[in-house]
């Protein structure tokens, strides 16, 4: 009996005025034990690390890949979230006979039967895997740099557009993490304020 791989694919970082956005691709086994797995969204930070952690353990193969603030900048947020999907899947080390991609579109060149299925992270498990990959691969990012810059606060609010985000980037300039485009740190751009 042939076994059909399918492999679930997600994002995380789309939103975010600074650092990568990452993408994961996952193949489960037929057998898993993955207790509670759902959309990383729905799960706390603690069970998303737990999970993350049994997911590699456990799948087929697994390849978490990100496009970074250079990338976005010149491919634009959808474009560069495309890149990193397609980088995700084409560094698994099993070929999948199909990939299940949360959203409403479908990378070009993938290179393997593909399809969009809307809100996938919470109807397919293999898609709520990639979630959970991508997500806590995001978290890291994040953590390390509220490490090189912790008047920024990317520890509490990853990256996202908060009131305390703001504050610090008006008060600290756009380091060279920001996302260029974004319009907040466009606007700071326009007036020079660089972090020093």
């Amino acid at each position: 009996m042939t076994v059909i791989l399918n492999a679930g694919v997600d994002e995380a970082g789309r939103g975010p005025l600074v650092g990568s956005v990452f993408a994961a691709a996952v193949i489960l086994p037929e057998r898993y034990d993955l207790p509670k797995l759902t959309d990383s969204k729905k799960l706390s930070e603690k069970r998303r690390d737990e999970l993350a952690a049994m997911i590699k353990a456990q799948a087929v193969a697994w390849c978490v890949a990100s496009a970074n603030p250079h990338e976005i900048h010149e491919l634009n947020i959808l474009h560069a979230t495309m890149m990193a999907m397609r980088r995700a899947v084409q560094g698994l080390a099993v070929q999948p006979d199909k990939v299940w991609i949360d959203g409403n579109r479908v990378p070009k060149d993938l290179g393997v039967a593909a399809e969009a299925v809307v809100k996938g992270d919470s109807k397919i498990v293999e898609i709520s895997a990639a979630s959970v990959l991508a997500k806590t691969a995001r978290d890291a990012e994040m953590y390390a740099l509220a490490e090189h810059y912790p008047q920024y606060g990317f520890e509490k609010h990853k990256g996202y557009g908060t009131a305390q985000h703001l504050a610090a980037l008006q008060q600290f300039g756009v380091l060279p993490e920001h996302r260029e485009d974004f319009a907040p740190v466009k606007a700071l751009l326009a007036q020079g304020r660089l972090f020093e």
